[in-house]
């Protein structure tokens, strides 16, 4: 069996356990969460969109007369078309491609806690207008090196330890 078949086997696995008795919503969400980041990475949408998943208890206006919820069920058809929607991506594109779209990326909060932590209030607050706005890139280009130029050398030089140093930096760097 591949790789690629062993991931779609255990999809489909979890896709099973919805309709089994009983159902532990929160169990179910936590073992389908680490089996996504293991096939798709953790910043997979699909796991954001698992962590979404939410079943209220107290929702008396959705159960009907027996005391069951059609909420619940409404839970288990989005966690099922979330999985569906994997298996075709590992079906279509296999492991390799996810693996790739993965690898050396990282997340753009490890440069804006660097940025944060480093500069002042004001600064940061410049810096993010700037990078958002719609300049043309030229002038987007010539101010950021105005900003730039205003800061300290130990400012800029702990914002780049501060990215180059941090784990998920290091994880994302390519194989030598």
């Amino acid at each position: 069996m591949t790789t690629k078949e062993k991931h779609i086997s255990m999809l489909r696995g979890q896709i099973d356990k919805l309709d089994q008795k009983p159902f532990d919503l929160e169990s179910w969400k936590k073992y389908t969460i680490v089996l996504l980041s293991a096939i798709f990475g953790d910043d997979s949408q699909k796991i954001r969109q698992v962590e979404k998943i939410e079943y209220e208890y107290n929702s008396w206006s959705l159960r009907d007369t027996t005391g069951h919820s059609s909420y619940l069920e409404s839970c288990k058809k989005l966690g099922r078309e979330i999985l569906q929607v994997a298996i075709m991506e590992l079906e279509d594109f296999g492991v390799e491609h996810q693996q790739r779209t993965h690898q050396g990326q990282i997340d753009v909060n490890l440069i804006i806690d660097a940025l944060k932590d480093e500069l002042k209030g004001t600064e940061y607050k410049a810096l993010m207008k700037l990078l958002k706005s719609e300049q043309l890139p030229e002038e987007k280009s010539r101010q950021l090196h105005d900003i730039l130029k205003t800061l300290e050398p130990e400012t800029i030089a702990a914002i780049l330890q501060g990215i180059l140093l941090h784990q998920d930096f290091a994880q994302a760097l390519p194989e030598q």
